[in-house]
């Protein structure tokens, strides 16, 4: 799909509402998406592409079918599924973000997807995606911030009401437990902190800071302090590793 477009938006949001009853569709199509991100700015085959906090590996997957040697780093083996215990030896290893089991410099891409709001020291982990970068390698990261619309997960939009409440709310509707606790799993993370916080790193240069799906001009929107942490919804870093 085109990136930006409505029909693009529009496709993904669709998906996004249908995630519950139809996730691997809607992954499928998130990853293909991604894929399509990364490679307007480096094409994919021969590439080695580090997934960070990938879950059952549909990033990983798409990456590998592009012709990436693509290699799955997550911390929960309860997140990868059964699909992924036959190609774990191969390319999925249980590891956690913070500290990655690689040499420095060995990944010509470093990708991490709607990670960056489930931990709770986003700069350690920023700085151990750039140490297993290349220089001059690709760095992708998104994440949905704390005052976005969806910046509760499940218990959104409630979140502006209070995450205690908002999360007891979605218990009482539901029956069931929520899976994000504010301050264990889930984290307020914001637009304008991030991206102060990227352009002052040293080992990074920011090639781009957007919208991941706003259709139109995405790399505006980032740019309205206030505005940004509302309509962002989803921001994307595109980060080149320095020397």
């Amino acid at each position: 799909m085109r990136d930006p477009s409505f029909r693009r938006s529009l496709a993904l949001f669709r998906a996004f509402t249908r995630e519950q009853e139809d996730p691997a569709a809607a992954y499928t199509l998130l990853a293909r998406d991604a894929a399509d991100q990364v490679e307007r700015y480096v094409p994919l085959k021969g590439k080695i592409v580090v997934d960070v906090g990938g879950g059952n590996g549909h990033f990983t997957r798409e990456f590998r079918r592009r012709g990436a040697l693509g290699y799955l780093f997550e911390p929960d083996a309860k997140e990868l599924g059964e699909g992924q215990q036959v190609q774990r030896a191969r390319d999925t290893i249980v590891a956690d973000g913070y500290l990655l089991p690689l040499a420095d410099g060995v990944a010509d891409v470093t990708f991490s997807s709607n990670v960056l709001e489930h931990v709770a020291d986003p700069h350690t982990f920023l700085s151990e995606m750039a140490r297993v970068t290349r220089p001059g390698g690709l760095i992708y990261v998104s994440f949905t911030n704390w005052l976005s619309p969806w910046g509760g997960h499940e218990w959104a939009p409630w979140h502006y009401a209070g995450a205690e409440r908002a999360r007891a709310r979605y218990e009482r509707r539901t029956g069931s437990p929520a899976k994000h606790r504010l301050g264990e799993n889930l984290f307020r993370i914001g637009v304008g902190p991030t991206l102060r916080h990227v352009r002052g790193r040293t080992d990074v240069d920011v090639v781009s800071a957007r919208s991941r799906y706003w259709p139109v001009l995405p790399e505006l929107i980032t740019r309205v302090p206030g505005l940004r942490e509302f309509a962002t919804w989803n921001l994307l870093l595109i980060l080149r590793r320095c020397s």
